[in-house]
């Protein structure tokens, strides 16, 4: 029988995420050259990223129907890369090639490259915000020493020595340190481990941040939010009147879509189908159209916002939906992880994504005593733009500085959890 190995992805944001900001410092002339090249890299990977992540939007969707979506493209190509760092052979190629990767133009020491460089740069310390991002190996068999180095240079990864014997004292272990890493948000990643598990691969990410202006909190009140056209839910609404932030009418796809700001590196492009358009933009959600949007918004007076205040989760058996995207072997009797240890016939049993996102009027109390984004006494003259966030939307969050996406997401009742 098999040994088991099993991945365990996870993310949890308090109002929404804000990604570090990398620490601006000078170079030496002979080190541009280099420098040249490691930026090449991000960007190359960055958009390999996007690609997946509006790949795995669409799995997620369709699997998904009329249920909120919540999960973290970041974590899980992490992870998967992660992986690849111990497969060999066609397995390699798979996960590679469904992370979007072109290895003829990034081979496989330049994804790693990549991805350790995208790490340190989000580990880059801001006072605005709170980051936990790392992953873990609990173990039961011997590593070889290249798979434990690089998964240290690399991925930063922490290993752990477990007893896979005692299967309830492995899984307390291993959901403890997912609790405490997430500070609670998320518990329970296992409700329970195979017998022959010998390994389990964990990612986490904790997210905390503000808007950079909040909403005002005496503002909220309940409103409706339409489930469909004659169905409809009584939701906190939080309103603001007079926000001066990006926006574009897309008649092309039939969405509107404004770019809200946190403190720090980060934006949520909130995309607002019309009614019974929501298929169409998912349909064409890819690297281009994210693209598009970002390169389309313009600093616009809105007159009138409104967007439901929400708690969401998500929790997904990723291999119910990563065939969809050509990774299959790993988790069959051809996967191969020689690269991890000398044990013969691991394969992956269970790929478990959990996410969880907040979003309310302000990030943290000390937000609550700061502007609220209102003018008071402020006369607009001229057309007057309004949104209203009162029917299923769309979330991208994403980092500025590299362009990566942090989350994508599905509002479709703001009141299920």
């Amino acid at each position: 029988m098999p040994a088991l190995l099993l991945l365990g992805l996870l993310v949890a944001t308090l109002c929404p995420a804000v990604l570090c900001h990398p620490v601006a410092t000078a170079v030496p002339q002979d080190a541009r050259r280099e420098d040249t090249a490691d930026a090449t890299r991000l960007v190359g990977l960055v958009s390999s990223n996007a690609d997946f992540a509006c790949s795995l939007y669409k799995q997620l969707a369709l699997l998904n129907q009329d249920k909120n979506i919540i999960f973290s493209p970041l974590s899980i190509s992490t992870a998967l890369a992660f992986l690849a760092l111990g497969a060999r052979g066609s397995t390699l190629t798979e996960l590679l090639q469904g992370l979007k990767f072109n290895l003829t133009e990034m081979p496989e020491k330049e994804i790693h490259q990549g991805f350790r460089q995208l790490l340190l740069t989000l580990r880059q310390p801001q006072e605005q915000l709170q980051l936990n991002l790392g992953n873990a190996l609990f173990v039961g068999l011997k590593l070889l020493p290249d798979f434990e180095k690089g998964a240290q240079e690399l991925y930063a990864a922490e290993a752990f020595d477990t007893n896979f014997q005692d299967l309830d004292a492995a899984k307390k272990l291993i959901n403890d340190y997912v609790a405490e890493k997430t500070q609670g948000k998320i518990v329970d990643l296992f409700d329970s481990l195979d017998d022959d598990t010998v390994m389990v691969l964990v990612n986490f990410l904790l997210f905390k941040a503000h808007w950079k202006e909040p909403f005002n909190t005496r503002a909220t009140s309940r409103n409706r939010f339409y489930l469909k056209k004659d169905k409809w839910v009584d939701v906190p609404m939080m309103f603001k009147n007079n926000l001066n932030t990006p926006y574009f009418r897309d008649d092309e796809l039939s969405c509107t879509v404004v770019q809200l700001n946190y403190v720090g590196n980060a934006s949520a492009f909130f995309i607002l189908p019309d009614e019974d358009k929501m298929q169409e933009v998912e349909a064409s959600l890819s690297l281009e159209t994210l693209r598009r949007w970002r390169d389309s918004v313009k600093t616009t007076w809105i007159t009138q916002l409104r967007l439901p205040k929400f708690s969401i989760s998500g929790e997904f058996n990723l291999k119910d939906v990563l065939p969809h995207l050509g990774i299959r072997e790993v988790f069959t009797n051809l996967a191969n992880f020689s690269g991890i240890t000398e044990e013969k016939n691991i394969k992956i049993s269970k790929a478990v994504h959990k996410a969880v996102l907040d979003v309310a009027e302000t990030g943290t109390e000390a937000a609550a005593a700061t502007t609220y984004g209102s003018i008071a006494g402020y006369a607009f003259f001229g057309p007057r733009t309004i949104v209203h966030f009162d029917r299923p939307f769309l979330i991208a969050i994403v980092s500025t500085d590299p362009p990566s996406i942090l989350f994508l997401s599905k509002v479709t009742n703001p009141l299920q959890a």
